[in-house]
């Protein structure tokens, strides 16, 4: 038994290599035996400033950044929560359903809004809107829709030039594309009407926005549903080949949190990462060090999705089911 536990020390670097990331970057700090270890559906460049802040405070210590879908990141931590300190997400729904489920490590004496954690345990740290973004071409002398009414009446005036051009989340396989799905149609019975026309013309899926803008910004598809928004508003400010818009019918803000893993190797150190991310909120500098947009006071409003057990609803397994059998129903059709 001895010999099987070193086997598998030797092998985790090899199994780490091994797994199918999105992108893996290590930090190096000062001491190699400590390595905090975040699992995270952040693309690097959004995250890095925000790591490089935090090892200007500890530089003893080592940083493994391991970047994966929002589901994939559920499905793999619940496998081997002692493998991970840190969980960051912007699938609100599927974090607060770890956290419910004993995952999260509760942190005592967090200077932090009510709203904007669950129980000690799960800390929201941004706001980030959910976005139609289109390629500014495809809409040369037309006004840009506003509204997901305009969107679908945009669509239906000109078919034959958004046929095969739309692209949206696959909500099967993507945790924040569900979210974002299932909290449109709570709100508005007008989402189903856009999912239908949208299907109609023969819709590109998508497991995430990057994606979705670099096709958007080459002219492959001329409107993109649901787009994080902070991902596009960053790409916007370079690329002035796309337009962003936060349709003012109905708004979906999500949060973005994370949590320190209960069975957690370095509980201290991702503890102080946690604090470090939530400090942010009023550090003088976090805009360079947090570039993504801050918690809004806004987020406490109706317009936001609420950190609440309301939030588990859509992950009920038979309801999750009927959900994505309409989902499917509407938008891929033959």
């Amino acid at each position: 038994m001895r010999y099987l536990f070193s086997v598998i020390l030797c092998l985790w670097p090899l199994w780490t290599m091994a797994q199918d990331w999105e992108d893996r970057q290590v930090f190096q700090g000062t001491d190699a035996s400590r390595t905090l270890r975040i699992l995270s559906s952040t693309d690097t460049s959004f995250f890095e400033p925000i790591i490089a802040s935090f090892l200007a405070k500890t530089p003893e210590l080592s940083v493994e950044y391991l970047v994966i879908g929002t589901a994939e990141i559920d499905q793999r931590f619940r496998q081997a929560p002692d493998r991970y300190d840190v969980v960051i997400s912007s699938a609100m729904d599927l974090q607060l359903k770890l956290a419910n489920d004993g995952f999260a490590r509760r942190l005592g004496g967090v200077a932090h809004p009510d709203w904007a954690q669950w129980r000690e345990s799960l800390f929201a740290f941004t706001s980030e809107p959910a976005a139609i973004v289109v390629n500014r071409a495809a809409f040369e002398g037309q006004a840009l829709p506003r509204t997901r009414q305009e969107l679908i009446q945009a669509l239906r005036a000109r078919p034959d030039v958004f046929r095969g051009r739309l692209g949206t989340y696959d909500v099967r396989d993507s945790g924040l594309g569900y979210l974002f799905a299932t909290q449109d149609a709570r709100a508005s019975e007008t989402y189903w009407r856009l999912m239908e026309v949208m299907g109609s013309l023969g819709t590109r899926l998508y497991c995430c926005s990057g994606d979705m803008i670099d096709d958007l910004s080459d002219g492959t598809i001329a409107v993109a549903y649901n787009v994080l928004g902070s991902y596009a508003s960053a790409r916007q400010q370079t690329d002035g080949r796309i337009a962003v818009i936060l349709p003012s019918d109905f708004p979906t803000t999500m949060m973005r949190t994370g949590f320190v893993s209960s069975q957690a190797q370095h509980p201290q150190d991702a503890a102080r990462f946690v604090r470090h991310l939530i400090s942010l909120q009023s550090d003088p500098v976090s805009k360079d060090s947090l570039p993504l947009p801050p918690l809004s006071t806004d987020s406490a409003g109706q317009s936001a999705i609420a950190l609440e057990p309301a939030l588990l609803t859509y992950l009920d397994g038979l309801k999750r089911q009927t959900f994505i059998k309409e989902w499917v129903s509407a938008i891929v059709q033959p």
